[in-house]
């Protein structure tokens, strides 16, 4: 999770590189990549954001809907991720070999769920007996709807249409579902997009829970790494969701129901709460018409609603401990304000000064020189974007050297921050690398698209890639100095560390 929000904030500078690679100044570069995306929205509230770009003969298509793990309600974790994995079951029309057939038994299913749930959920009061007769039907009418299905058949069309990259993610902050095609597939892409955004079937979703429960065991109970960030999110965000892990609460996930995950649809999945982003080889207008034909009809909905609880002004450090059989390791997290905010950019050059590359100032102080870390990073942007966030610091002792002592070369860097002036040769070389990354950085037809989606979902506008390089390049010795003296403070951080477990002494 956390490695992906890196990648998407980062993508903030390797978009602008299409169009600096063109034209020398960054204005004009902004003016050409501006002049090139078409920008539409549908009656429905659906943006659509299309780049011309026929170098080579395919397309790259981005849906993004903006909903995450930071839209579900309590005791719904996990759902936005849930809902990700079945978008792959298919339609009415899209992996069934028999839909008639097939919806009444899904029915029953659900019907059959809610019950087993109500019994468990009764503890030791609850009818063994009845749960087992329950589970038996259930298994069975699994079995029965589970002949019905062809599967995976929409990665089948997909595959047999010369389909590359298809797959979905979801975040704190958004969804996404990607996948590039020949050029001539847009009929097929428009066919497709649009019949799973309105006739989705929630097919083997029981199965598939089975498959989330696993995989955050895999990722975060038997992670050290996981399992600490889990803990540390939760004891940063107190109030705010985004203390909430898009895996979801193991118990929450338990209690997930298809028919709860048609109301998650119902609420986040309309057309409003999508940007659509295609970009390739295409005529732009010839394009909009058919997606504008299909997408188009689908029915607006009522807004779904907003994250109103803001996170309250941290008080003081807070401190936790997650005892694990492994490493240690520790995690540093202070407030920070969200995308849109004026400092937003200098977070990023702090992040890029302390760890950006072997001459970074964590990998010098603390790898390279007193050797005290086998690795120590930092990261603007944890866990999501779109509300206001933390600025992390990473660090893993090298033995035997402690927590103790990488956590005060830490707190020395910040330290350093906020009493020294950055020189302006240390500067000018992290501005320098970030400049040049964009120039290398010629991104493919779906990374624009990605970006371009991205950012008119989180930041509200696509726009913003074209405002990050200057505002980045405008970021000043002082502005570092008085963000990290402003924020990177004691009452505003959070510590976590990994330790080993405590071994009880047993009574004499």
């Amino acid at each position: 999770m956390t490695a992906m929000i890196r990648r998407l904030r980062s993508a903030a500078r390797v978009a602008i590189a299409v169009a600096i690679a063109l034209l020398p100044s960054a204005a004009t570069a902004g003016s050409l990549l501006e002049g090139r995306v078409i920008d539409r929205t549908l009656a429905n509230g659906m943006r659509v954001l299309l780049v011309e770009r026929p170098a080579v003969p395919t397309v790259s298509y981005n849906v993004t809907f903006r909903v995450g793990s930071v839209n579900e309600r309590t005791g719904e974790s996990g759902l936005a991720h849930l809902f990700e994995h079945m978008a792959f079951k298919g339609t009415t029309t899209i992996g069934t070999k028999d839909y008639a057939r097939e919806r009444p038994l899904l029915d029953e299913i659900d019907r059959l769920a809610l019950e087993i749930q109500a019994e468990q959920d009764k503890g030791r009061a609850a009818d063994a007996t009845r749960l087992a007769e329950l589970r038996t039907r259930f298994e069975a009418l699994q079995d029965e709807a589970r002949a019905l299905v062809a599967p995976n058949e929409l990665g089948i069309v997909y595959d047999r249409n010369g389909a590359a990259g298809l797959n979905a993610s979801t975040g704190v902050d958004v969804t996404r579902y990607t996948v590039s095609l020949p050029a001539n597939r847009l009929p097929l892409w428009v066919a497709v997009e649009s019949d799973r955004m309105t006739r989705p079937v929630f097919r083997e979703f029981y199965t598939e829970r089975a498959v989330v429960q696993e995989e955050r065991r895999m990722r975060v109970d038997n992670n050290p790494g996981g399992k600490l960030y889990e803990a540390f999110a939760a004891a940063a965000f107190t109030a705010h969701p985004y203390g909430v892990p898009t895996i979801g609460w193991a118990s929450d996930v338990d209690h997930l129901t298809a028919p709860r995950a048609r109301e998650f649809f119902d609420r986040h999945y309309g057309p409003a709460n999508a940007v659509i982003a295609i970009v390739g080889d295409l005529d732009a207008e010839k394009t909009f018409q058919q997606v504008a034909a299909a997408f188009g009809a689908i029915p607006a909905r009522p807004a779904p609603p907003p994250v109103v609880t803001l996170e309250p002004a941290q008080a003081g450090e807070r401190r936790i401990e997650v005892e694990y059989d492994a490493q240690p390791q520790m995690l540093i997290g202070y407030h920070k304000p969200d995308i849109n905010d004026p400092d937003d950019p200098v977070f990023d050059v702090i992040e890029s000064l302390l760890s950006s590359g072997r001459t970074s100032r964590l990998y010098t102080s603390l790898v390279k020189t007193r050797q005290i870390a086998v690795a120590a990073s930092a990261s603007s942007g944890e866990p999501g974007a779109r509300y206001p966030n933390l600025f992390t610091l990473e660090a893993v002792p090298r033995a035997p050297h402690t927590l103790d002592e990488v956590e005060a070369a830490l707190l020395a860097e910040v330290d350093r921050l906020q009493r020294e002036d950055v020189p302006a040769r240390e500067l000018d070389k992290v501005l320098n690398r970030l400049d040049a990354a964009l120039i290398r950085s010629l991104q493919s037809n779906s990374g624009l698209a990605s970006q371009l989606a991205y950012f008119e979902a989180v930041a509200g506008d696509w726009r913003y890639l074209l405002r990050i390089r200057d505002r980045m390049a405008a970021v000043k010795a002082e502005d570092v100095r008085r963000v990290a003296a402003a924020w990177l403070v004691k009452r505003n951080r959070t510590v976590a560390r990994l330790v080993p477990p405590v071994v009880e002494k047993a009574a004499p």
